[in-house]
């Protein structure tokens, strides 16, 4: 599923998981030879923004209630912008969007089924948990890239606004405690999905044992950011 996402091996680049929100203190690990190109780093993150954009929009379309329709249209509205900003840069370097993200449109799709639940309220978290761990994982990679990544660190580092998912989900729980345990369960489930997709991204995902002691650190930080995450909502990593 995931070929699509590894392409030409950059040289020299390194992957930095900077402090962020939910995030621990920054740290540098060397990734030289495991960091994507550029137009990938790209391609990939553009598409991803969309994807939750158009999840978010799903939800709204279902949602009968005008309140939650609302704060999910401000969440809807922050990956959108996320979403235009990096197509905007795209387009600055030459280069056509389209054609950056088309590669990894299936992968990312598949992704997008597979961490989209029966019920709303699941798909919701699934948007919460799976943008958070991947915005941070883009976020540290985005020091691959000189300027044009700190612009892209920029971007991903604007308000989310899914606080809102937070508090539509903290009242569901709240209502029927049935929802802790079930919530719990779907959270946990997505872990492995959205691990697979950052794995991808990176030139080629069967790393030996020198290479997994590069990444694991920086696993380690996106699985210490989702028990947060998690936590925040009462709900069991």
């Amino acid at each position: 599923m995931f070929e699509w996402f590894r392409r030409r091996r950059p040289v020299g680049r390194t992957l930095q998981l900077r402090s962020r929100g939910d995030l621990g203190d920054a740290m540098r690990v060397d990734f030289a030879e495991l960091a994507p190109d550029l137009d990938t780093f790209l391609g990939q993150a553009a598409y991803l923004q969309l994807g939750f954009f158009e999840t978010l929009s799903e939800l709204i379309a279902s949602t009968p209630e005008l309140a939650e329709k609302e704060s999910l249209s401000r969440a809807a509205g922050a990956a959108l912008i996320k979403h235009q900003e990096i197509v905007a840069l795209i387009r600055e370097r030459g280069a056509d969007p389209t054609q950056l993200m088309l590669p990894f449109r299936e992968a990312l799709d598949a992704f997008r089924r597979n961490t989209h639940g029966v019920r709303p309220q699941e798909t919701m978290l699934s948007v919460h948990i799976t943008a958070g761990m991947l915005d941070d994982f883009y976020l540290a990679l985005s020091s691959s890239y000189g300027e044009t990544g700190r612009r892209v660190a920029r971007i991903l580092q604007a308000d989310d606004d899914r606080q809102a998912i937070v508090d539509i989900l903290g009242a569901t729980i709240a209502s029927d405690e049935e929802w802790r345990w079930l919530l719990a369960l779907w959270g946990r489930r997505l872990v492995g999905d959205t691990l697979l997709v950052a794995r991808a991204a990176l030139t080629h995902s069967r790393l030996d044992s020198a290479e997994e002691a590069k990444v694991e650190p920086v696993f380690t930080e996106l699985m210490g950011a989702h028990a947060r995450r998690m936590d925040a909502m009462g709900l069991a990593a």
